[in-house]
């Protein structure tokens, strides 16, 4: 089977644009097509291999690169179980012309990430870095990582905005975070003497409703969290050679990179 038709996508929210080149030509044709139809995307695939079967009397394979995003890697499991071989690419990686004034987004177009792809088959080196995309279960076990550091930010807008509410009384010795929060509150005098005004504190009340029930969430999370990682850690006891055989130099700056990048879902590779 020859492998010719290339083809590179762009993904947005209302569209995609699709950029193929045919096997033996030259030029660079768009299409473009409904974001998030992936039917109407096999369909264009299908269309443009038949074509290039017929004019060069050959099988012919396809594949596709688009940059990894919000979409996730639906498209690409698409592709792959209709026999497309398929390409998710760091944008980040892409090297890019610097001479000219380029839009202000992270977007690549599609000829760039087609020119990318033809590159990277053809072995150069340092081309691009291709994602390796996680299984479905893979990425679902993310998300209880990710779900955490959501509601960590949470927490903290949520204290953030009682203290600042009760800075502008003068009062700085309040902490939201403490289990007596609520008795702690009807005990504040401002700045001035007086006690928390009726509405300002109805205001923070509510706040804390809304800063109790995220904690809760976060515990409900990382209660989820232990129990998954726990099989795991009962399979195989702990040794003090395994933290580091050999005593063996660690890098820290390196571990935690390493530890950043399998909490995120995606690994990286260069060229082969």
């Amino acid at each position: 089977m020859t492998w010719g038709e290339a083809m590179s996508l762009e993904l947005s929210g209302s569209t995609w644009v699709a950029t193929s080149l045919a096997p033996g030509s030259t030029k660079m044709s768009k299409h473009t097509l409904a974001g998030g139809n992936g039917r109407e995307l096999l369909d264009l695939l299908t269309r443009l291999k038949t074509r290039a079967e017929q004019r060069i009397a050959a099988p012919v394979g396809v594949v596709t690169i688009h940059e990894v995003g919000l979409d996730g890697f639906w498209i690409h499991r698409l592709l792959e179980a209709n026999g497309v071989e398929s390409h998710v690419v760091d944008p980040a990686s892409i090297a890019v012309p610097r001479r000219h004034r380029r839009a202000k987004t992270d977007a690549i177009d599609g000829e760039t990430l087609l020119r990318t792809l033809m590159a990277w088959q053809r072995s150069e080196p340092r081309v691009c870095a291709m994602t390796v995309p996680p299984s479905p279960s893979e990425e679902d076990r993310h998300r209880i990582s990710r779900e955490r550091a959501t509601l960590l930010r949470e927490r903290i807008q949520h204290t953030n905005r009682v203290q600042g509410l009760l800075f502008g009384q003068g009062i700085t010795n309040y902490n939201p975070l403490h289990k007596t929060r609520r008795e702690s509150l009807e005990e504040l005098r401002t700045g001035d003497g007086r006690s928390v005004p009726a509405h300002l504190k109805a205001e923070i009340l509510r706040e804390i409703d809304r800063l109790e029930l995220v904690l809760r969430q976060i515990s409900e999370v990382e209660a989820e969290r232990d129990e998954m990682l726990r099989p795991a850690k009962a399979s195989r006891p702990r040794k003090e050679s395994d933290a580091n055989p050999g005593n063996i130099f660690v890098d820290r700056t390196s571990t935690r990179c390493a530890r950043v990048l399998s909490t995120s879902g995606v690994t990286l590779f260069f060229t082969r």
